[in-house]
């Protein structure tokens, strides 16, 4: 158990959790300045049973980045912002990456950060599997891509871009999911065309746009998610962008 402790600027991640088993984090702070490069949070790989609970964390990068390897975790009540958001990956960079399988992010709180959700991909690299991933009673206000899945993730313009990902994802899931999105793509999700995704689910989505371009829309590419509940925005509303997104 690691509890009651602040980790304040850090050079790099605040917290590296690698190789554990059954650890828990719970009221533990992360502070550092938005514009901090490469200042994860709480960053977890190759770990069993972490719980990251009732933590507050502001940065300039991933509030809690899940690497491979990373298997039955639980991030409940994370207050994040400002940072890049609670991620999965990137995945598919090296050579003999272990499977992530069992990830529950909920009741989490996002502000003004530049991502919501998210999984990430490398296009081109190395094969890798995610699996059992699921996303549930989330906040988001002004954030600008609340909920994203990018098989096109390339944050120094030097991958295979037009190469599909090598990371299969199955049994991934969005619900309860809402707030304001600070750009009109509220839903991203860019799949690879080979072996698309299984069981993706998007249930009681309810984001509007803070930003006076409205209406917030949904993108969508090689993927048809199982769409129930509300639907704002309406599952693929809108055609995919000619350019994947940026990284961040």
């Amino acid at each position: 158990m690691v509890q009651g402790i602040t980790s304040k600027d850090s050079k790099q991640f605040h917290v590296n959790v690698l190789g554990c088993k059954n650890i828990t984090f719970e009221h533990f702070t992360v502070s550092a300045p938005g514009e901090s490069p490469n200042t994860d949070g709480i960053h977890i790989g190759r770990s069993d049973g972490v719980n990251v609970l009732n933590t507050e964390i502001k940065t300039g990068d991933d509030c809690v980045s899940i690497g491979d390897g990373s298997k039955n975790l639980v991030i409940n009540g994370v207050t994040c912002g400002p940072g890049h958001g609670i991620s999965i990956g990137s995945l598919g960079l090296f050579k003999n990456e272990e499977p992530v399988d069992g990830v529950t992010v909920k009741n989490c709180t996002l502000t003004n950060t530049s991502n919501g959700v998210r999984i990430k991909s490398w296009p081109g690299v190395e094969p890798c599997t995610c699996s059992n991933i699921h996303f549930e009673d989330i906040t988001v206000t002004n954030v600008s891509f609340p909920i994203i899945i990018d098989q096109k993730y390339y944050p120094w313009n030097k991958c295979k871009i037009n190469e599909e990902s090598k990371v299969k994802l199955s049994n991934i899931s969005f619900k309860n999911i809402h707030g304001t999105s600070a750009l009109p793509e509220a839903v991203k999700i860019i799949c690879r065309a080979t072996l698309p995704y299984k069981n993706v689910e998007l249930a009681n989505i309810e984001i509007t746009l803070s930003g006076p371009t409205g209406p917030a829309v949904s993108q969508c590419s090689n993927v048809k998610p199982k769409v129930s509940g509300k639907k704002n925005p309406a599952a693929c509303s809108a055609p995919i962008a000619a350019k994947p997104t940026p990284a961040a």
